[in-house]
């Protein structure tokens, strides 16, 4: 027997598929498409924040509206929904180490912790535990069967490719996952399937901010989870000495140039490091941001080759930037350090660093950036 569109050789009714849905139009659109095919769809949607403060909040996932968006989504297309309510772990695996990270002076990535930790983790296991043969997402990313196992790669949009908020996600998981989105040229051919399935999202903006983050003031947010986040300190140049004053290091981030309000100086100065210890924000010229050298931790690895030697790849080390030429070199099965072939500015603690094959869309896996060394470039 033939397989069906998502890989197996049974037909689509007898193929039993959980869609995390999001209320937003991607997710809603997958869900639509495997029920039009035939599939015994089940949607879910993830409760992970106090609706009080999430009603009257517009463009972010997973609030109020976006769940009610969900369940007639759920309705129009004649499938099951349900609503979890995952509050306490979202707030225990990424809220919680997205405020100490700030305080560490790191810059995390919050939608990385909630793709491992929340959605594939206990959000598949509670698909598997609904005996469903997958889990469907509407991210914009690739799963190809490739002669090994199933591999990972960008979405053929370059524009609305996910590969990097999604690079720790394991080879189990993938064996599991589907992404029907992740071939589609355009998000125009998105929203074109959702108005002919009469999807009542087909027009609904796309969520911006992080979901927990109103209109992305991450400071406030940090004040309000850690009391004394936000104490004043100084800013000091490489050498230690005293510049100005800042209103707290949770509000400023590596490569920041605007809003340090130590003008007059001459040369144009960078937040070039943040030490919470003492409160000190550390600036200096573009020059000292370069690096050639990336530390990583909590590696994830999808490659076919072991993770060992050295492995000419390409890296992506903010998702806003393009992958780069570089050479990994795992030092045990966790953690390696990075070479790019050119230096980087802005390199920071706390992003991710996404390594992919080169001459090709595949994604290898990638780790989190630790603590930064310079190497003159």
């Amino acid at each position: 027997m033939s397989l069906n569109s998502l890989g197996f050789a049974k037909p689509p009714a007898d193929t039993r598929v959980v869609v995390a849905m999001s209320g937003g139009v991607d997710s809603s659109v997958v869900a639509a498409r495997l029920k039009a095919e035939g599939y015994d769809v089940i949607g879910v949607t993830l409760q992970l924040y106090d609706h009080g403060a999430a009603l009257a909040k517009k463009g972010a996932c997973c609030a109020g509206q976006d769940i009610h968006d969900a369940r007639r989504v759920a309705e129009r297309m004649g499938f099951p929904h349900y609503v979890l309510d995952y509050e306490n772990r979202f707030r225990e695996s990424v809220i919680d180490e997205f405020a100490d990270a700030y305080l560490s002076g790191a810059t995390p990535v919050p939608c990385i912790r909630c793709n491992e930790r929340v959605k594939f983790r206990d959000l598949l296991a509670t698909a598997r535990d609904l005996d469903a043969d997958c889990m469907a997402t509407g991210h914009y990313i690739q799963r190809k069967d490739g002669p090994h196992r199933a591999e990972l790669h960008m979405a053929a949009d370059p524009n609305r490719d996910q590969s990097y908020f999604l690079f720790s996600t394991t080879q189990e998981q993938l064996d599991f996952l589907r992404f029907p989105l992740g071939h589609l040229a355009s998000k125009a051919e998105t929203r074109a399937l959702a108005a002919e399935y009469g999807l009542p999202v087909a027009d609904k903006p796309d969520s911006q901010d992080i979901c927990f983050v109103p209109n992305g003031d991450y400071a406030s947010v940090i004040e309000k989870l850690r009391p004394g986040a936000a104490d004043p300190g100084d800013i000091v140049d490489m050498e230690g000495n005293v510049l100005g004053r800042h209103r707290g290091v949770i509000h400023y981030t590596i490569g920041q140039r605007r809003g340090l309000g130590i003008g007059g100086l001459g040369d144009p100065l960078y937040v070039v490091r943040l030490d919470p210890d003492l409160r000190h924000v550390v600036v200096g010229p573009k020059t000292a941001l370069a690096t050639t050298i990336v530390p990583v931790s909590e590696v994830n690895w999808l490659g076919d080759q072991p993770f060992e030697g050295e492995i000419p790849c390409l890296v992506r080390i903010r998702s806003t930037r393009p992958p780069r030429p570089a050479i990994l070199r795992p030092i045990d099965a966790t953690r390696a350090e990075v070479e790019l072939l050119d230096a980087e500015e802005g390199v920071s603690p706390g992003q991710a660093c996404v390594f992919y094959q080169q001459g090709s869309s595949r994604v290898l896996g990638g780790g989190w950036i630790t603590l930064r060394r310079r190497r003159p470039a």
